[in-house]
């Protein structure tokens, strides 16, 4: 799978841009605040439907424009394909494939990719949400039945939550709660079901990728700690026991919103005890594990987004990172042409300056 062209209009601070990419390494290096992690959202943004970087639109559309456009051309087993998505101010947003109106639940699993960009590097420390938005993003491009099913228990547990904050008699709640729990244990369970089998599989690959960055020193496991009972019985019980408590916050306190993953490094959890090195090669690992799992899911590559990542990373890291991806159409953004980035023998190299990408030769840079 291949990004042929990247078109952004109206787009962060891109007024009309297209740019045709090289199906191996393509690197967007520049200063600062010129405009290339806006590059990797917008392929991102065709793969999920929405930003990875914010929950508003209309913080993509370019700063005194209406609306903004996004397009990539892509290719995948030699067919070529193309999506389109239109942000208006008014907060309506459509989306095309081939040229067809879709929902957000159809286009997500056509056009895959994996983002890894310094806040991941940060995925071992950081609470438990970017945890379960690791889950959710790699489960969701591959897997349209769990997509639907996390939908619906969003769904859900806004309604129920709702109830919980307007209505304040503990006997009206109980009275009304019960099609709402019934609701939640069906989507919820479904949810965790998943979440478990990724994670098993998530450590399997991990596992033999961290001991291959740490030279067979580190041992990493993962355990997945679950928000509510795997039994059905159980997990309505914990509910209606806990209605007093959850009336009193205003919210559910059970349930997969509230699963995490717990990693350990010889036994001893990262988060807490791992040093900094340790936590970001543990981020790495998953990432590349992240990789691989959809390499076997899908039959195909996915295209690898790197947002100024090899910065962060010491040098062993950046070779071990280099030597994964280079089976992928790779995107990559960095500050400056270093060392490490030149051994990376691109194909595409483009210079971003204030929201303008210009193509430049590879002989040259190197």
């Amino acid at each position: 799978m291949v990004v042929k062209q990247l078109t952004l209009k109206q787009f962060r601070n891109y007024e009309s841009e297209t740019i045709e990419l090289t199906d191996g390494i393509n690197i967007f290096y520049g200063d600062n605040a010129q405009g290339k992690t806006n590059l990797l959202e917008g392929i991102c943004y065709c793969a999920t439907g929405k930003s990875h970087r914010t929950s508003n639109d209309k913080e993509c559309i370019r700063l005194g424009a209406e609306e903004a456009l996004i397009r990539i051309v892509y290719e995948v087993r030699g067919k070529e394909e193309k999506i389109e998505i239109h942000l208006k101010k008014s907060g309506h947003k459509t989306i095309l494939v081939n040229g067809y109106p879709s929902k957000r639940s159809e286009l997500i699993g056509r056009f895959h990719v994996v983002v890894f960009s310094p806040e991941d590097l940060s995925l071992v420390k950081n609470g438990p949400q970017y945890r379960r938005k690791f889950m959710d993003m790699e489960l969701s491009q591959v897997d349209a039945v769990y997509l639907h099913d996390l939908q619906q228990y969003y769904h859900v547990l806004r309604q129920r939550n709702q109830l919980l904050k307007v209505e304040k008699n503990p006997q009206t709640v109980a009275d009304t709660i019960f099609a709402w729990d019934q609701q939640l244990v069906y989507y919820g369970l479904r949810i965790m079901e998943k979440r478990a089998a990724f994670v098993k599989k998530l450590e399997s690959y991990t596992a033999q990728i961290h001991q291959s960055i740490t030279n067979q020193k580190e041992q990493l496991t993962i355990r997945y700690d679950q928000g509510a009972p795997s039994d059905a019985e159980e997990y309505a019980g914990k509910l209606e026991s806990q209605l007093e408590k959850d009336l009193r916050f205003g919210t559910t306190g059970i349930g997969p919103q509230h699963d995490d993953m717990t990693l350990f490094l010889n036994g001893t959890e990262v988060r807490t005890f791992g040093s900094q090195g340790q936590q970001r090669t543990a981020a790495l690992s998953m990432k590349l594990a992240e990789m691989q799992m959809m390499r076997e899911e899908l039959g195909d590559e996915p295209v690898l987004l790197l947002d100024d990542v090899m910065s962060e990373l010491d040098v062993s890291r950046q070779k071990e990172l280099a030597s994964y991806i280079r089976k992928n159409q790779t995107i990559l953004t960095c500050t400056g042409i270093e060392d490490s980035i030149r051994d990376l023998e691109a194909e595409g190299m483009f210079h971003v300056l204030k929201g303008q990408v210009e193509k430049e030769s590879t002989e040259e840079i190197q």
